[in-house]
């Protein structure tokens, strides 16, 4: 499987999807339900994923659909080592966050998702970057995901893991430990790096 194959059949869901959403009479709706079970068959077949697990996980959209957000806070210590926290889904770190939560901002998310994870309180300096996930080598998953990642700096707390991580603490950039790629990547845990110790205010993207 190709992370292209997979992209095109998201999109093809995605299609299906705005068609219920808009279909103004039966004849269309049908058509677009059907373009939807090809969709969900097809992804079920290339990601080796049971039919039933796929059509309870993509439930039906009843809105546009957008992709998701996860939204990183990148954390440096005085000696420019990385938090990170260790993920109990996969026993593998990544640096802090998670889905953005409807009602936050951004930047309400991500000092509550440290906090949260790693015991400590931030302050969001400025925006690093904002990666699409499927632009990246990332391993495959139905969702279409935008990641933003802030650069942030410990104002107070006290490092610890949260309830529902395993671990919390510092890497330095040239001993990073076993990542949880789902989530992040080395590549970007080096660029991120670099973004934050330049002096511009460069955000990338894509």
């Amino acid at each position: 499987m190709s992370s292209n194959q997979l992209n095109l059949i998201k999109r093809l869901n995605a299609i299906a999807d705005t068609g219920l959403v808009y279909a103004e009479g039966d004849y269309d709706r049908e058509r677009y339900e059907e373009l939807k079970k090809i969709s969900l068959e097809l992804m079920a077949e290339v990601s080796q994923t049971p039919l039933q697990v796929l059509e309870d996980f993509l439930q039906p959209t009843t809105d546009y659909p957008t992709p998701k957000v996860d939204v990183r806070g990148f954390v440096l210590n005085e000696k420019n080592e990385v938090l990170m926290a260790k993920e109990s889904v996969d026993g593998r770190w990544t640096i802090p966050g998670g889905w953005a939560d409807i009602g936050c901002t951004p930047s309400e998310v991500i000092r509550k998702e440290i906090q949260e994870e790693t015991g400590l309180i931030a302050k969001v300096v400025r925006l690093l970057a904002v990666y699409d996930k499927q632009a990246h080598p990332h391993p495959p998953e139905p969702h279409y995901i935008y990641k933003l990642n802030f650069l942030c700096q410990i104002t107070g707390g006290t490092l610890k893991p949260g309830f529902d991580m395993l671990d919390a603490d510092f890497f330095p950039l040239d001993n990073l430990p076993p990542l949880s790629e789902e989530r992040i990547l080395e590549a970007q845990i080096k660029q991120l790096y670099q973004l934050a110790k330049s002096n511009t205010a460069e955000v990338y993207f894509d």
